[in-house]
């Protein structure tokens, strides 16, 4: 089973950052994609930084020139570093990896639990 872990959110100031990591574990046998998603209250998950294999970073509009999405297999870890943050990048952020546990297998979506980042002065 794979399994997606979180970590490094809290609260900050407007201007402050902040770093998540999401680490991998389990069965993966394949990455189509990794990315970061986040979802304030009373909105819907919305993507803020995607990198599919083979390709390019993709970043939300909103956060593109200030977040940087950086990863390292060896540790099987997704960073995402959030500078000059601001009230409205409150939200629960979350690591997701398109994958597939065995080559006979269909790809899947894999969510971690969820990390909140509170910006607020």
């Amino acid at each position: 089973q794979v399994r997606l872990v979180e970590s490094g959110g809290g609260s900050v100031q407007p201007g402050g950052s902040l770093r998540l990591s999401c680490v991998a574990s389990g069965s993966i046998f394949n990455i189509r994609a990794v990315g970061w998603y986040r979802q304030a209250p009373g909105k819907e998950r919305e993507l803020v930084a995607s990198f599919p294999s083979g390709g390019s970073t993709t970043y939300g509009d909103s956060v593109k020139g200030r977040f940087i999405m950086t990863r390292d297999d060896g540790k099987n870890t997704v960073y995402l570093q959030l500078n000059s943050l601001k009230p409205e990048d409150t939200a629960v952020y979350y690591c997701n990896i398109v994958a597939r546990e065995a080559y006979f297998a269909s790809f899947q979506n894999f969510w971690g639990q969820g990390t909140q980042v509170t910006v607020s002065s």
